[in-house]
């Protein structure tokens, strides 16, 4: 390599270490931040923070020489201090960080089991339910409109949500990796001039949403207790319970994006099942 372009090289290292390290630095405090948001901790971090600035400030402000050797000496130990307020959130994170890639797919099959347990249960109560799984696209305008939840995927949950007369019971939840984050959702219809006449309203905004975004949409009709699965803009209905285990979890669980057909295909079909638009010719 040529001499000057190792020294300009060198050159450019120098004025660009010190941005490196504060980009670093910011992301690093940002993640630390984000991480603690409404937390006990945070709380108390606060606090602290706010107490120390203003008399530090007080202190350079009135001279007060001894006060500011002191204030000095609590902001170096402020490091130690957090570790102790933040224990059990430290604790967890790196706790989270150790098993991350097995939970990550221990989490997907357990939010797959406890739909596939409401959906068997609400079937066989005759219990109409819509449930919206997000994937890669999100789905924020929607969310906006709906009354906003944060809640640990749960049968019991999912079978109170969709009961008859209760709250929230109309429309359509959303549910992003295990958390149920939103309720009482209204969906887009879709408009397929094509679509099955004897479908109805829960089944036309669950190929709808899936029309607009690459969500899984799980439905239960009230009129006879039939299940549907829906992705793609197409809609497979009358799905017994083991079929709806095996494509949630190939539609949840891919590492590739395979399309619904695809899946479907890969599958042995029964009789009693059947697509709406979206089906092969």
């Amino acid at each position: 390599m040529p001499t000057g372009i190792l020294q300009y090289i060198l050159t450019a290292w120098v004025y660009l270490q010190p941005a490196l390290e504060i980009f670093i630095l910011t992301f690093i405090f940002y993640k630390i931040l984000y991480y603690l948001r409404g937390t006990r901790g945070s709380n108390i971090l606060a606090g602290m923070l706010i107490v120390l600035l203003i008399l530090t400030a007080g202190a350079d402000f009135m001279k007060f020489e001894v006060l500011s050797w002191a204030l000095s000496g609590l902001w170096t130990l402020l490091a130690t201090a957090m570790i102790v307020i933040f224990q059990p959130e430290l604790r967890r994170a790196f706790a989270q960080m150790g098993s991350m890639s097995f939970r990550q797919q221990d989490r997907k099959k357990e939010v797959i089991t406890e739909i596939t347990t409401a959906v068997l249960n609400m079937a066989n109560r005759k219990i109409g339910a819509l449930m919206v799984i997000e994937r890669k696209i999100g789905m924020r305008s929607i969310v906006e409109d709906a009354v906003k939840l944060d809640v640990k995927v749960n049968a019991m949950i999912l079978e109170s949500i969709f009961y008859p007369n209760s709250p929230l019971h109309d429309g359509a939840i959303i549910i992003k990796n295990d958390r149920i984050i939103a309720a009482h959702a209204i969906l887009p219809l879709s408009r397929d001039e094509n679509f099955a006449k004897f479908l109805g309203t829960r089944h036309r905004a669950a190929v709808g949403i899936t029309e607009e975004t690459d969500a899984v949409v799980v439905v239960v009709s009230e009129e006879n207790g039939n299940i549907s699965v829906a992705c793609r803009g197409s809609i497979r209905y009358d799905v017994k319970v083991d079929k709806l285990l095996r494509y949630l979890s190939a539609l949840l669980m891919a590492s590739d994006d395979n399309s619904f057909l695809n899946i479907f295909g890969s599958m042995e079909d029964n009789s009693h099942e059947g697509f709406s638009q979206g089906d092969e010719q």
